[in-house]
């Protein structure tokens, strides 16, 4: 919230490395290339900045004068300059980072898009948005092949794909977790439903063990919830947090470890 991202030693001093400045309002979403060379940060001055990790320095900057909300690279190694935007104006923006321009227009929600996910080996991505659907396109082609439409569904303003790639976690505004398959037909997993905590209004994003064992979520009132992937049963909470405990990523090396982080501005590591 305060313009600034940070980059953070977790292995040996804990202290803040890096700070970046460069934006003029709250900084929304972060996403790493596969190197982590470069990131690009979206705000809510309406940019988009590519940054260099090691020196600090703003790289380029891209706007369609709409607020971006999310930001995801083209996960392929050979397609890393590329990265889609999911904006305010219901479009989805297609940027090549060499030429800085527009490349492709994803058109097809009828509200402000959420979250962008990569599925099935990066040949296709999945969408949602305010409008409460789903949709599943093939990458390049502004068409979506697939729409998830249900008057039974939520806004589901978080999405995680499992470690296996199989599956997609959906934070519901309904105050449940819920699966789609993440390949094939998309379907429902009705059986892989985690419900018990508070997100109404919160977009905390769910997350699963790199074992895929268990799944976990921040809640609203500060808890962070662990639910048996297998059972769906709720196998432990903890009192993390005074506000809203909005994400939660567990360690990708030390599976017992876990950092949280909240609208208290703070960011705790856990074991």
């Amino acid at each position: 919230m305060d313009h600034k991202v940070k980059i953070w030693d977790v292995f040996n001093t804990r202290k803040c490395v890096q700070t970046y400045m460069g934006h003029a309002a709250a900084v929304r979403d972060i996403q790493f290339t596969n190197d982590g060379k470069r990131f690009l940060t979206c705000s809510y001055d309406r940019y988009l900045k590519l940054w260099d990790t090691e020196t600090g320095q703003c790289i380029s900057a891209f706007t369609n004068r709409k607020l971006p909300y999310c930001c995801t690279f083209n996960p392929d190694d050979d397609k890393q300059h590329v990265f889609l935007a999911g904006c305010s104006n219901k479009h989805i923006v297609q940027y090549d980072t060499h030429t800085g321009k527009v490349e492709q227009l994803y058109d097809q929600h009828l509200a402000a898009v959420n979250t962008i996910t990569f599925v099935e080996n990066n040949a296709r991505f999945a969408s949602t948005a305010d409008d409460k659907k789903m949709l599943i396109w093939e990458y390049g082609i502004p068409v979506p092949i697939k729409h998830i439409a249900d008057p039974t569904l939520h806004s589901m303003p978080a999405v995680t794909k499992t470690p296996n790639d199989q599956w997609l976690l959906c934070q519901n505004l309904d105050n449940q977790i819920t699966t789609y398959s993440a390949a094939g037909r998309f379907k429902h997993n009705r059986k892989k439903t985690f419900k018990g905590h508070i997100v109404a209004g919160y977009a905390c994003k769910p997350d699963m063990s790199p074992d895929g064992n268990y799944v976990m979520s921040g809640d609203s009132d500060g808890r962070l919830w662990f639910w048996d992937w297998k059972s769906g049963k709720v196998f432990r909470k903890l009192k993390c947090h005074d506000q809203v405990c909005i994400q939660a990523i567990w360690h990708p090396v030390e599976p017992s470890r876990v950092a949280t982080c909240s609208w208290d501005g703070t960011i705790k590591y856990w074991d």
